[in-house]
């Protein structure tokens, strides 16, 4: 049985991805200075070194679609079939969340076809948005109906908001873009209906949940404030980001953890590293963090409550 961390935020990063993003203009990702280094051997020390027994592995912003659609649809095919060929080389330490090559919805629902059923992936891999298409898009209903249709697990990740250029202020985007483009799409989420057409949907929020645990009721209220009369009424707001599974990736301490705690139970909190992006030195600090932080019930740590939480989601894990 696992007895080890189960990393739901742990991003791969293979040559041959890196050389297409590249050269496609994203030579400095999201205003970063540039791209991280990344092994299987270096991923696996990092594991070793932290107690990680099992880590999904996803492919991080900026995605696969650098605006045409047909080289999208293949490069997510091979990032995909590369993801799963290393979780099929090593099923107790790597899972997958394969990407699909949105917007283009008609290529994103073969690719869930093949990789759930060709590929075995574990869930799927969401941007914040898209091509400025957001989560709560009218056009992503089909995927969201076939992922619900699955019970599929959804991890989201935030990239560069389609403001950046003025919002970023000339900084890099996952510092602060980052925190409030995960907040825009979750919101759009919930006032579309999303959630509560798909109750079967399981939804991880990164990083805390952004910023979501301090405008939650405010979002509540003008959800109620805007829904036409002639419509019934969401499910309330809180109750649905409630209702949502979100890793502690990140500077989880001291501060977001206790806000997320105010919105969410322990049951929905998961471990993640946001490995590569968060290089080896800072990800080993955030973790010894997760050790020394105050376990928010008694009887557990964040070890065994975050692995716990995760093994619900993901019982092939247990192995």
């Amino acid at each position: 049985m696992t007895s080890g961390l189960i990393d739901v935020h742990a991003h791969l990063l293979p040559d041959f991805y890196v050389q297409q993003a590249t050269t496609a203009g994203h030579a400095h990702p999201d205003g970063m200075a540039g791209w991280p280094t990344w092994s299987v051997r270096d991923h696996l020390d990092l594991m070793d070194r932290n107690g990680i027994e099992t880590a999904m592995l996803s492919l991080c912003s900026p995605g696969v679609h650098f605006g045409d659609d047909k080289a999208a649809r293949l490069l997510a095919r091979r990032v995909n079939e590369y993801t799963a060929e290393l979780s099929r080389d090593r099923p107790a330490r790597f899972g997958s969340f394969v990407s699909l090559p949105l917007p283009d919805v008609d290529c994103a629902l073969e690719e869930i076809a093949y990789s759930f059923d060709q590929l075995g992936a574990d869930g799927v891999a969401l941007l914040t948005n898209t091509q400025g298409v957001y989560l709560g898009d009218a056009r992503l209903e089909p995927v969201f109906a076939e992922l619900n249709d699955r019970g599929a697990v959804v991890f989201l990740h935030p990239t560069s908001p389609v403001c950046w250029e003025q919002s970023a202020l000339g900084r890099p985007r996952p510092m602060v873009e980052y925190i409030f483009d995960t907040a825009r799409t979750v919101t759009d989420l919930v006032m579309a209906g999303v959630l509560t057409r798909h109750p079967d949907l399981r939804v991880i929020v990164p990083h805390c949940s952004g910023a979501i645990p301090v405008p939650a009721d405010r979002i509540n209220e003008f959800m109620h404030l805007f829904v036409p009369s002639q419509e019934a009424p969401p499910r309330d707001a809180v109750q649905q980001l409630a209702a949502l599974y979100y890793d502690i990736a990140g500077t989880a301490f001291p501060r977001q953890a206790p806000a997320l705690l105010n919105l969410v139970g322990p049951d929905r909190v998961l471990f993640g590293s946001d490995y590569c992006w968060t290089p080896a030195p800072p990800a080993d600090a955030h973790i010894a963090a997760i050790d020394t932080a105050t376990p928010p019930t008694e009887g557990t740590t964040w070890r065994s409550l975050t692995t716990a939480n995760a093994l619900r989601l993901f019982p092939q894990a247990q192995r």
